[in-house]
This record gives C-alpha cells, structure tokens and sequence, in this order.
C-alpha cells in the first residue's frame, strides 16, 4: 500500500547491530597511544601463533623440508612477531628483525606458523610510517631479499627465478599499500593545515573589520562632540551635556574593545557564537549620533522579526558605518535611517542629504548602479550583507549619498534572492 514504510528484514538488524559494535571497537582502539597498541598487538598475535589451528597457518616459501617443532622454531617465531612492539617508533628495526627471523625460519624449515605474517605487517609499517631514508631501507631490505633467495636456491629449494620475482612483487605490493596510506594521510594533514590557515585568516579579516567598525565610529563621534564643545564655552550646561556624550561615547567604545581583545585571547575550541559581538540598538545608535550634532531620523516600517545574531549585528553595522561617514563626510547634513522589515528579510537604507560633500571617496558609480571600488568601511559591509545570502548597494544619487542593504532574517537559505535586488531597491528610490 502506498505510503508504507518497508520492514527491515530480520536478518538485516543482528547484522547492523554487529557493523555498530565493530565501529565502536575500532574508535576504542585508535584513540588508544599507539605504542600501548602495539605492545598489545604484539602480545596477542605472538599467543595466536602458537594456538591450533592458527599455529600451522602462516606465510612459507622456498618449500623446503620441513622439521618438527623446536626451541629454533619457537624462538624464530617470536623473532617475527615481537618486534611489532616497536613497528610505530622503529618500523626499519621492526622490519630487519622480523624478516631476518622469516628468512632464517625458512632456511632451516621450521615448522608453518602465522607469526609469519609477522614480515608482511612490518613491510607495510615500513612504507607507511617510516620518517626518513625510506630509499636507503629499500635498497638494504632489497639486497637482504637477494641474499635469502641465493641461499634457499643453495639448500635445494626448488623454487624457480620467476618463484622468486613474484614473492619479491608480493612484499613490495604490500610495502607500496604502506606508501599509499602514507600519502594519504600526508594530504589530508595539509588538507587540514591548510584549512586551519584559512580560517585563522577568516577569523583575523572578521576582527579586523569589526575594529574598524568601532574605532571608526566611536573615535569619529568623539572628534565631531569634542571639536563642537568648544564652541559651548558661553553656555556650561551645554558644555556638560557634549562633555557627557563624549564619556558615553568612549564607554562605550572600550566596552566593544574588551570584547574584541578577548576574543584574540579565547582559544581555539571556543564556542563560536561566543565570539560574535553582540549587537547594539539601532534606535540607541541613531540617538547617539544624534546627540553629536549630527541631524538624523530613523524610520521604521513593520515589525522586527526574530533574526539570527549574525543579521542584526550586520543590519547594526551597516546603520553604524554609513552614519559615520554622513558625520565624516556631510556633518550638519540631514540623515535618513530606514528600516523595513518583513518575516524573511531586513532592508535598510540610509540617505545623507548633499552629493559633493556626502560622498565618501570609497564609492563610485558605474553603468548600470552604485559600485564600491575601494575603502574597508564599505567594501566590509558588502562583504558582510553577502556573506549572509543578502545584497548590497552604495552611491551618490540625486539626493544625496544612499547606502542600501537586504538582509535575510535567518529564516532565509544563504543565496535566495527574493524581490527586487538591492540596486534595483536604489535605483527606483531615487527615481521616484
């Protein structure tokens, strides 16, 4: 019937549960110190060599007489796997001793043990964690190869030239395998080098923009209040209000300074909401500007909806940056803040009233709209709206300087594009 969901066959689940349980076994033991595991390794696997039937199961070549059990034959096995103790610190000793028992273990014809394989783990253990001289390890195990093979030929072993090339390609197959996970993990630790760099450098570029935001914004409002007290001396009780504004003003751009300073100081494994500034009050920033002498409005059509902490410190900083450049560039000029909020996106727009003097000299126009060429103010901001999936727009205009963003609430997927761009928001604006 449509809509069922199929059973899980019954002899599927005992077989899931067991891949789980192996999953579980194999994170056990890679978290353990690679030298407790091979200690460990070594000890089970010298045991396993000497259980039956495991005892007579194992690697042999050269398919000469074989004898009967001995102290040699014992000896000779645990010469093949007790030096897995050290195939992670030593992998070069590891594979001169084991294989020189397995060289040994066959010339005199002892009897078959899986301790053997014993010299197939340290070949691989050679190619894949060997640091230095791999080329020199090679060529000595290479010519110690020579000299078994010249010696099993001398003892009578009825193996042919050919015998011989094939087991020497099967020992270097498995020394290759070594060198391919060698490779492997090599790329994936630049893989994560490399990704650590980059965001390092993601993470400097976000402070970096974020103390331009408040340096620029704090310390020009203070120069604006302190330049314009001076000329307060005939009136003390405006003195003592630009005086105030000053203090609040510096307050608060220590405030944001702590914060960022202890950003730089958190570690790495910081939660990285944590690191996230949070954002002020536009209505707070505007009455501060305000309060500056610097003539502003802000106007505000609908209703804020919930948004992530990352799209309201953007909306903030967009209103914060473009209002320092109104006071930078156009001071006494009026100002227009405003806020338009639907379920998904936040458009803000503000227009500094004066087109020579309200523009910035890090905004140009091109054919066809606004485009920022230069200056970390503006170009940050685009950076920012787009990071988040929102659009950007900045340049003068027939009324003055208008700065235009769309930004989604969260709500949004990054990159949906809903309504008109934030050019086209520009564009009609002024033509109206």
């Amino acid at each position: 019937m449509a809509g069922q969901v199929p059973e899980t066959p019954a002899g599927v689940r005992p077989l899931a549960a067991a891949v789980d349980r192996l999953r579980m076994v194999a994170r056990w033991w890679g978290s353990r110190p690679a030298a407790t595991r091979d200690r460990e390794f070594a000890v089970v696997f010298s045991v396993l060599s000497f259980t039956e039937p495991l005892s007579r199961i194992g690697a042999r070549f050269g398919d000469l007489p074989t004898h009967g059990a001995s102290v040699a034959s014992v000896l000779l096995t645990l010469g093949q796997t007790l030096p897995l103790v050290v195939r992670t610190r030593w992998p070069a000793i590891c594979l001169a001793v084991a294989g020189s028992s397995f060289a040994v273990h066959e010339s005199l014809g002892c009897p078959p043990t899986v301790g053997g394989l014993g010299l197939y783990i340290a070949l691989y253990s050679v190619g894949a964690l060997q640091p230095r001289l791999r080329r020199v390890v090679a060529a000595l195990a290479t010519g110690g190869y020579v000299v078994f093979s010249v010696v099993l030929h001398a003892l009578g072993s009825p193996e042919g030239l050919t015998d011989y090339v094939l087991f020497y390609l099967a020992l270097a197959a498995v020394w290759g395998l070594g060198l391919l996970v060698r490779g492997r993990r090599a790329q994936e630790a630049e893989r994560r080098r490399l990704s650590a760099e980059a965001a390092v450098a993601a993470e400097r570029h976000r402070l970096a923009r974020e103390l331009h935001d408040v340096v620029t914004h704090h310390v020009t409002a203070m120069v604006v209040q302190a330049g314009a007290a001076q000329y307060l001396t005939g009136a003390p009780d405006r003195v003592g209000e630009a005086l105030a504004a000053i203090n609040g003003t510096g307050r608060r751009a220590l405030a944001e300074l702590r914060f960022l300073l202890g950003v730089l100081e958190a570690t790495g494994d910081a939660d990285p909401r944590a690191r996230t500034p949070v954002p002020g009050r536009v209505p707070d920033l505007v009455e501060q500007t305000r309060a500056g002498g610097q003539p502003v409005e802000l106007v505000e059509d609908g209703e804020q909806p919930a948004m992530a902490i990352g799209a309201r410190l953007t909306a903030y900083r967009v209103v914060q940056e473009s209002l320092t450049n109104a006071v930078k560039y156009a001071a006494g000029r009026r100002t227009l803040v405003r806020l338009t909020h639907t379920a998904d996106w936040t458009d803000v727009e503000v227009t500094t009233a004066g087109t020579a003097d309200g523009v910035p000299p890090s905004a140009a126009v091109r054919a066809g709209g606004p485009h920022i060429s230069g200056g970390r103010g503006l170009t940050g901001l685009r950076e920012r709206v787009e990071m988040l999936g929102g659009e950007f727009a900045a340049g003068p205009g027939p009324d003055g300087f208008r700065v235009c963003a769309r930004i989604p609430t969260g709500s949004s997927l990054p990159g949906r594009r809903g309504g008109q761009p934030a050019e086209a928001q520009c564009d009609q604006k002024e033509a109206s």
